[in-house]
């Protein structure tokens, strides 16, 4: 099973089921739209951003179809201009490269830096899809699993209301 063994041992470890599904490398929604097909389950776009300061980091997570007002965002946040972080920074606080982004990196942030955004429609998810730490392959597991997966990384999170 490719991705990181870490991941896998800290699902079990935590009793999450997952289905695991490998696939060509996917680095962005629209070539991993290919691969969804038949996965029964929300699928997610995972934005990594950094505050003007370069002080703080957000991972933000909506449902892949939705766009983000980025703009509404940083008015609502009061840490000024939003922007994609580096790929030295996502490998620095999350472990991964660009094009695997993914909630599941948080198991490397150690210091629990990198603070989370939730669109508030994905609490209605019976399922949630991301990659497991890398593009070539997805992970499906129930949303009450992905929360109880969530306050084991210790890391900052909410759900807000991220689009109309």
């Amino acid at each position: 099973m490719n991705g990181q063994p870490e991941l896998y041992r800290i699902l079990n470890e935590l009793n999450i089921p997952f289905e695991y599904y490998e696939h060509p490398p996917a680095p962005t929604i629209e070539e991993a739209i290919k691969y969804w097909e038949d996965l029964k389950a929300t699928h997610c776009k995972n934005i990594f951003f950094r505050n003007h300061k370069g002080n703080q980091h957000y991972l933000v997570i909506l449902e892949h179809k939705q766009a983000l007002d980025i703009h509404d965002l940083e008015k609502r946040l009061k840490q000024g201009k939003l922007t994609f972080a580096s790929p030295e920074r996502l490998m620095k606080h999350l472990g991964l490269t660009p094009g695997s982004v993914t909630p599941f990196g948080l198991i490397n942030d150690k210091a629990n830096h990198v603070y989370v955004f939730f669109d508030e429609n994905l609490k209605k998810s019976d399922k949630i899809s991301f990659h497991p730490c890398i593009n070539t392959a997805s992970l499906v597991i129930a949303f009450s699993d992905f929360e109880k997966f969530m306050a084991w990384t210790e890391n900052g999170y909410e759900f807000i209301k991220l689009y109309d």
